[in-house]
């Protein structure tokens, strides 16, 4: 492992310049930096925002395993379609927390610890639990006693080991807060870009914490307690405005060191809408315009699901003159996935024509053929489009102002109807600090045609959700349902769903007079405006919503939870806790209804198990880097869990996955 702290050193250095935030200053001699000249007020700031990198890699790759997206590109596509695992994305994560949080949390610990500052202290036992447990989640295994202690070759922990030092770290940073900082310690306002110095919302924070690290344990009936995690949520955030979050911007083009990603915006943007193959998944579209079969649109939709510009009309100059929005729908990858068997596992990007362009299409298969021709003649020359049809093919005429895709394989002619997510920042070739749009090229942006309209966790400018009142609401109604206090389930429940458009909701309004509908900087974006409260209430009282305790299910709590947490692990760690769509957790019945193995499904090495209820059937961790623990540190790795590098380590339950300690120490011997 890297050793981080002399290269967070330079990294300050540099970055500080183009900061954004008095946060980001830094306060020492710049021709002489090291380890000890670091303010603990200037590292706690770097250690949270790199924290929020780490994350938003974590994130959004569990996101596409969990159905929340879709993606074209090779590595993320094996976690959304093909489930054929690859090593090639299990490093950032491990790498990103080692490399640039890890070792520092140890020294801002230390330093904290000799000038009595005692809730930054408490704020690196927190970082430590965050990051030591999202590990465990990822891993199963990793370095964790012997971690930060300058050993190259540190031993792996067990994950109970992890498991119990996280809950401890808590604890201790709990103990730390609540006691009164030594004269001289730094104000924790100083350098809290999350909570800006409000202890008792660290606190807060804290508990909240132990509910969901608590709550991975319901598998194991001699150790889950609903009662400590009732207690743990009384304790913990109480309405939105005890959200934390990582605030983002994008006013700055300074990149990370690492990975050469902004370093101001969202950590889920930097992966999940930087770049142009991202899409919504049909199984998340699905639930946000279907929800128990309702066929009621979620008022969240439109702020989730991309829109991009159709029927546009260019004037004399070649600039957009008018133009309608056309949302996305989903990608289908766990159903019937027709569009990806015919068109080769991609869907391709578009074009935008500033002069007419002919496409020639060779269609031989009768059935396509007819399809294809009856589609634009229903379509009505939408957008212009003219077309012929002779013989075997079918010529289309795109006019000017049109979005095409640039290829002659009619399969991915249609393909403008899956918007990606992308949005676009300063730092990755964004035409202002106001317009986050994605334009698929130079000559689109010129003439103000936008192809995507981005998505609400995922713009730069997005909050980063670290913890929030709704994941706690709905934690609260998972563990009175198992309670069988039905009735308190629902009222937690129906809170969850309300707390989540009270926070999008306040969100969307700060957004509005800068990006939204009453922006005029740029083209108004209408998915960064408020959603209409009459389309809220009406969703709340809808059948999308369970209307009595009566008729809640265990399901209606987690799919309502999904769509909440989006971009989050937390989706792939509840789903591994019901067993994906096995149906055989208690008497709740299938939790995550449709979600199986696609027709692409190709991972019959990674994931072995034959039967949904067999637990090898699914993902269930990843692997470890091969570099840096299969390869360097070998020994340790394998000597611990014997079937580390084994193909189908990716379907062998972490420990919290395991009901008992037997069952888990069973995978673990050769």
């Amino acid at each position: 492992m890297k050793n981080f702290k002399y290269v967070l050193l330079s990294c300050v250095l540099v970055l500080g310049i183009a900061s954004c935030k008095k946060w980001l200053d830094v306060n020492t001699d710049p021709d002489n930096p090291n380890n000890q000249s670091v303010l603990i007020q200037n590292r706690l700031p770097w250690i949270q925002k790199f924290y929020q990198y780490t994350a938003g890699v974590t994130n959004y790759r569990t996101a596409c395993y969990a159905g929340v997206y879709y993606s074209s590109s090779a590595t993320p596509n094996s976690f959304t379609t093909t489930w054929q695992c690859s090593s090639a994305i299990s490093t950032t994560s491990y790498q990103t927390w080692f490399v640039e949080v890890s070792s520092d949390v140890v020294d801002l610990y230390n330093s904290a610890q000799k000038q009595g500052a005692y809730y930054y202290m408490a704020a690196a036992d927190v970082f430590s639990a965050l990051g030591y447990m999202e590990m465990l989640d990822l891993y199963g295994e990793m370095p964790y006693t012997e971690a930060g202690t300058g050993n190259p070759s540190p031993k792996p922990d067990d994950g109970k080991t992890i498991f119990n030092g996280c809950m401890s770290k808590l604890d201790e940073a709990i103990n730390l807060f609540s006691k009164t900082q030594e004269a001289g310690a730094p104000a924790l306002s100083l350098g809290d870009m999350w909570n800006g110095g409000d202890v008792s919302k660290w606190i807060k924070f804290c508990y909240g914490l132990k509910a969901r690290y608590m709550l991975k344990l319901s598998k194991k009936s001699d150790l889950f307690n609903a009662d400590s995690v009732l207690y743990f949520l009384s304790k913990g955030p109480q309405s939105i405005a005890d959200n934390v979050v990582g605030p983002c911007y994008n006013n700055s083009t300074v990149t990370d060191y690492l990975e050469g990603d902004p370093v101001v915006t969202n950590g889920n943007f930097d992966y999940a809408a930087y770049g142009t193959t991202q899409r919504i998944s049909q199984y998340y579209y699905n639930l946000l315009t279907n929800m128990r079969g309702s066929g009621v649109v979620d008022p969240r939709m439109s702020k989730i699901v991309p829109a991009t510009m159709s029927n546009i009309k260019l004037d004399g100059n070649g600039k957009v003159s008018s133009y309608t929005w056309l949302r996305s729908i989903g990608v289908d990858s766990y159903g019937p996935s027709t569009r990806l068997v015919k068109g080769g596992n991609t869907i391709a990007l578009e074009s935008f024509a500033t002069a007419p362009v002919n496409e020639i299409y060779q269609i031989t298969n009768a059935t396509d053929h007819a399809n294809f021709v009856a589609t634009l003649a229903a379509a009505g020359k939408v957008e212009g489009k003219d077309y012929a049809d002779s013989g075997n093919y079918v010529r289309v005429t795109y006019p000017a102002g049109a979005k095409y895709v640039a290829s002659n394989n009619y399969q991915y002619a249609g393909d403008t109807v899956y918007v990606n997510l992308c949005s676009k920042a300063l730092a990755t070739g964004g035409l202002s600090a106001t317009d986050l749009f994605y334009y698929s090229s130079t000559a689109a942006g010129t003439a103000g045609a936008v192809t995507s309209t981005g998505s609400y966790q995922v713009r730069p400018v997005s909050d980063q959700e670290i913890l929030t009142y709704h994941e706690m609401c709905f934690i609260k109604a998972e563990v009175d349902m198992r309670k069988g206090n039905n009735g308190d389930a629902f009222i937690a429940y129906k809170e969850g769903i309300k707390a989540d458009m009270d926070m999008m909701q306040a969100k969307l309004t700060e957004w509005d007079g800068t990006y939204g509908l009453h922006a005029t900087a740029q083209t108004p974006n209408p998915d960064m405006s408020p959603m209409d409260q009459v389309d809220i209430n009406n969703y709340l009282s809808s059948n999308a919503v369970a209307q009595s305790a009566g008729s809640l299910t265990m399901s209606d709590i987690m799919l309502q939870k999904y769509i909440a947490m989006g971009c989050s692990i937390e989706n792939w760690n509840d789903m591994r806790r019901f067993d994906f769509s096995a149906g055989d957790i208690g008497s709740f019945g299938v939790i995550y209804p449709g979600f199986d193995r696609g027709p692409l499904f190709s991972g019959t090495a990674q994931l072995t198990g034959t039967t949904k209820t067999d637990p090898r059937y699914w993902m269930r961790r990843w692997e470890l880097p091969p570099t840096y623990e299969l390869n360097y540190n070998s020994i340790n790795t394998l000597a611990l869990n014997p079937h580390a590098a084994d193909p189908n380590i990716w379907s062998m339950p972490v420990w919290w996955d395991c009901a008992t300690d037997e069952e888990y120490y069973g995978y673990l011997k050769k």
